[in-house]
């Protein structure tokens, strides 16, 4: 598992529509156990649930995962603390929200080029 301080080295979001709780979980470096945790504390998450209770997140959960994850694992805030950063800074989350679309969008940009130069 990835060091809190390693944010930068996620694996990067495939273009899917959908993921379960175990790509989710490879994805934030985060336990399944502590994604169904963090639904209950962060009001904001709520992936689709279909059959069985299964869950499906969408890339906006993803994003909304690592965001968490920061906020906990790398700046050091309480379940709480991150929950009221989260509430009360809707314009800085989506700032944040935003800053991590734009750097996957440079990796995925820069993978495409390597395929066109080869």
């Amino acid at each position: 598992m990835l060091e809190p301080s390693h944010n930068d080295e996620l694996p990067v979001i495939p273009a899917k529509r959908y993921f379960t709780i175990g790509e989710v979980s490879e994805l934030c470096s985060v336990k399944p156990h502590v994604l169904r945790y963090w639904e209950q504390e962060f009001p904001q998450l709520k992936p689709v649930k279909r059959r069985g209770n299964r869950r499906y997140y969408q890339r906006q959960d993803v994003l909304l995962i690592r965001q968490i994850r920061s906020l906990l694992y790398e700046q050091g805030y309480t379940i709480g603390g991150a929950r009221q950063r989260m509430t009360d800074g809707h314009e800085n989350a989506d700032e944040i929200q935003y800053a991590n679309l734009i750097k996957q969008m440079i990796v995925e940009l820069e993978d495409v080029l390597k395929v066109l130069q080869s």
